[in-house]
């Protein structure tokens, strides 16, 4: 599993390009076993200055993390988000 992985690995950071809905259900793993997962605005990774293809993008976004340059996006709490989709 994803999450068992990264944690073996001493990944306490998870950072991600927000894309529609195809980050929840990744999100929704990862944040029982990660410490912190980011879900980051992909046009303020665009914003950031520098060259970014499609190939590249995993590493740019993880250059970003690292260095600081992007913010995590809002994502209310897990009883809320339950209770959002019962809608």
């Amino acid at each position: 599993m994803l999450s068992e992985w990264l944690v073996e690995r001493g990944v306490t950071l998870v950072g991600m390009e927000a894309t529609g809905v195809y980050w929840k259900p990744v999100h929704w793993v990862l944040e029982d076993a990660m410490e912190e997962v980011w879900v980051i605005n992909a046009r303020h990774m665009r914003n950031v200055p520098g060259r970014k293809t499609d190939v590249a993008d995993a590493c740019w976004g993880a250059q970003l993390l690292e260095h600081g340059l992007v913010r995590p996006s809002f994502i209310p709490p897990r009883p809320t988000r339950e209770q959002r989709d019962l809608r």
